[in-house]
């Protein structure tokens, strides 16, 4: 397992990440207590959660329950400084949490004390804004996305007063780091100046969706990581189980995400099918998992901090485990570059 620095502060996280949003509806306590122990023993130091876990299905009955499920085991297991925890506050949608409504200054303080609650512990070490208030393009919203329709004003005062915020929650100890997740160059660089130019916290992070269907990172989001120092957290970097073959065919295994949700949020179309039959063949051409090279290719990004993976069984867990370190060859690389011309954005 290696290890990379987040952002500009003193965090080492490992180059793979335990996500945990099945835990509460698709996997129990146990099941969630058995993922931490094996993943910390392979190196993993690094969990990734957020107050409106778990998801498949979302509810008002499991909200919070993954963060309880972590803090009983970090209860159980000690050694807190050994663990980095990763959280977020949710933004609007819900009218469960919050009423729905969006992330105020108000709310994150609210968010932050119930989180350190359900977590028993007395710091986050990297605290993360969820989604934006001002909209975005990411959870398949590219097609709708019209920043042209945002209020100047009414966004970079929304933005200071969050950033002030996140501010008075790092100055109190409660958090260590901040981050974003499905956001945008923009609004992190936005975010970056206000920090200097205030003395407030700098954007450790951004946690974006990127995998071989997906590459959006690619672009300006790369630029912004390598001359910000803000890294990569992949989510999906198994594109919801697409990227391992499953599915091919239209295959809907019993309990899977597919059979829960109907379309892995919005990414299961027909434009999917040909991509992951390449990204298959390639593997199993060269003797690679499919889930491994998925995973694998995301760790050489140079932009990658943490590729953050999901499972729902032990088999699973140990397969994207055997990914970390691994080296893909130049030919593997060069029929990556390959099927990416061929299909850029299949979902």
């Amino acid at each position: 397992m290696r290890y990379n620095t987040l952002g500009r502060t003193d965090i080492k996280v490992s180059e793979i990440c335990l996500g945990t949003m099945t835990w509460g509806s698709q996997n129990s306590e146990a099941e969630a207590h058995e993922q931490l122990d094996y993943a910390f023993d392979k190196g993993v130091n690094f969990i990734d959660t957020a107050e409106l876990y778990p998801t498949t299905p979302l509810s008002a009955e499991t909200y919070g329950d993954t963060e309880r499920f972590i803090g009983e085991w970090l209860a159980k297991r000690g050694r807190r400084d050994d663990v980095v925890v990763a959280t977020k506050v949710a933004g609007s949608g819900r009218p469960y949490i919050r009423n729905g409504g969006p992330i105020t200054p108000e709310g994150i303080d609210e968010a932050v004390d119930a989180s350190l609650k359900r977590l028993k512990t007395d710091y986050i070490d990297l605290y993360q804004i969820h989604w934006p208030n001002r909209g975005h393009y990411h959870f398949r919203n590219a097609w709708s996305y019209e920043p042209a329709k945002q209020n100047k004003a009414h966004v970079a005062a929304d933005l200071q007063a969050i950033l002030e915020k996140l501010g008075d929650v790092v100055k109190a100890g409660k958090v260590r780091a901040i981050g974003l997740s499905n956001d945008t160059a923009w609004g992190t660089m936005k975010l970056i100046d206000m920090a200097e130019r205030h003395g407030l916290p700098r954007v450790a992070s951004i946690q974006n969706e990127y995998n071989l269907l997906y590459r959006a990172y690619d672009l300006d989001l790369a630029e912004l990581s390598h001359h910000e120092d803000v890294g990569l957290l992949a989510y999906s970097p198994l594109a919801a189980g697409l990227l391992t073959g499953k599915y091919l065919d239209g295959i809907r295994p019993t309990g899977s995400r597919l059979a829960i949700n109907g379309d892995l949020g919005g990414r299961f179309t027909p434009h999917q099918e040909p991509a992951v039959a390449g990204y298959v063949a390639l593997a199993r051409e060269h003797g690679i998992d499919p889930s491994q090279l998925a995973i694998a290719f995301c760790l050489s990004r140079p932009f990658m901090a943490s590729a953050i993976i999901g499972a729902t069984s032990m088999e699973q867990l140990k397969t994207d485990l055997g990914a970390a370190g691994m080296t893909l060859s130049q030919d593997v690389m060069n029929g990556i570059r390959r099927l990416h011309r061929l299909y850029p954005m299949p979902i």
